[in-house]
């Protein structure tokens, strides 16, 4: 499937504006992460763009998003791979994290909603906001809430200190501030 395609499929799936801001900072951070390893930045991408498509069926029930998700891309054809990231970024399904891929959109879901809360508190502005401020604002545990602190500094499992992949991170997000609005 082409790129407009995932995107009217995930849009079909997921209503809210802010999903699909999220799954579309995720594909931009997992496409750097690529890029950074040497992998194939389309299929990263496609795994973070795609993450989080069962959210609109597994919204009460957490513990089945990602399983829902990885069913939902394996009847599109989905290779294995991804859809078994799919599954392996929710803690709560229990799947182990093997590959470099898994591993790497584990740690990319949460820290796009870090990001993302520390531009809303600098005037909704990414290039308002620096490396230092988010690692700041990740050691304030009430802040973002969500964005769970313990996966996103599993990082060090694909061989990044939190620093060097905040850096990443932002810098992602900021390449497509446009299309996130921020």
């Amino acid at each position: 499937m082409e790129r407009n395609e995932l995107l009217d499929a995930l849009k079909k799936n997921l209503k809210n504006e802010n999903l699909i801001k999220h799954s579309l900072a995720v594909e931009a951070i997992m496409r750097k992460l690529a890029e950074r390893f040497g992998e194939d930045a389309d299929k990263w991408g496609i795994a973070g763009l795609m993450h989080d498509i069962d959210l609109g069926k597994t919204r009460n029930t957490p513990k089945f998003h990602g399983i829902i998700g990885a069913q939902m891309l394996e009847k599109m054809g989905f290779p294995a791979d991804i859809t078994y990231a799919v599954k392996a970024h929710n803690p709560m399904t229990g799947t182990p994290r093997k590959s470099l891929l898994d591993k790497a959109l584990y740690s990319a879901d949460p820290i796009s909603g870090l990001i993302t809360a520390c531009a809303l508190v600098k005037g909704k502005k990414l290039s308002n906001v620096d490396a230092d401020f988010v690692l700041k604002r990740f050691k304030e545990r009430r802040f973002a809430s969500g964005a769970n602190r313990e996966q996103i500094a599993a990082c060090s499992e694909i061989g990044f200190s939190l620093e060097e992949f905040v850096e990443i991170a932002l810098n992602a997000m900021k390449s497509i501030s446009k299309e996130l609005g921020l």
